[in-house]
C-alpha cells in the first residue's frame, strides 16, 4: 500500500494542578505558548508518550488521568492525541525544548495561545466527551 498516505501522530498534556492551573511552555523552536507534547515514538503507548514529552520539555513527572479531544492539523498531517494530566512535581523548568514553563490561570489561554492550541485547554477543562477538531496549524476549521 505505497499509496496510503502518511501522517505523523502526536500526544500532549494539558496539565492541571490543585489549584486548577494549567502548565504550558513557550517553545524553543518557534516561540509560542503551547502544551508540552511532541510525536510518539513508534512502539511507545500514548501514555507513556505523553508522560515522557511532558518531563522532557517541563522537568516535571505526571499522571496521565483520561483523554480529551484528538486534533489533526489539515496543513501538516499530524494527528494529535491531547490528555488530561495531574503533576506528581511541583517545580517545572526551562528544558532544552521550553525557553519558558509557567502555571497560568486558564483564562490566560486564548491571550497567549492560536486557537488551535488554545482549544485543547478549553477541551480538557470541560470534562466532557472526547473532542475531535481539525486545524490548518493556527485556527481551527469548521467541519
Amino acid at each position: 500500500m505505497a499509496d496510503t498516505p502518511k501522517h505523523s501522530v502526536s500526544v500532549a498534556g494539558i496539565v492541571v494542578d490543585d489549584r486548577g492551573r494549567v502548565l504550558i511552555i513557550r517553545r524553543r523552536d518557534n516561540g509560542h505558548w503551547e502544551p508540552p507534547g511532541g510525536v510518539l515514538e513508534i512502539g511507545e503507548s500514548f501514555e507513556d508518550g505523553v508522560r515522557r514529552e511532558v518531563e522532557e520539555e517541563t522537568g516535571l513527572p505526571v499522571a496521565v488521568e483520561q483523554l480529551t479531544g484528538v486534533y489533526k492539523n489539515m496543513q501538516r498531517a499530524v494527528v494529535a492525541l491531547v490528555f488530561r494530566c495531574h503533576p506528581l512535581g511541583e517545580r517545572p523548568r526551562e528544558t532544552a525544548e521550553a525557553a519558558d514553563v509557567r502555571w497560568v490561570d486558564p483564562a490566560e489561554i486564548p491571550s497567549l495561545m492560536d486557537p488551535a492550541y488554545a482549544v485543547r485547554v478549553t477541551d480538557a477543562l470541560s470534562n466532557a466527551a472526547p473532542a475531535t477538531r481539525v486545524h490548518d496549524g493556527v485556527r481551527l476549521i469548521d467541519a
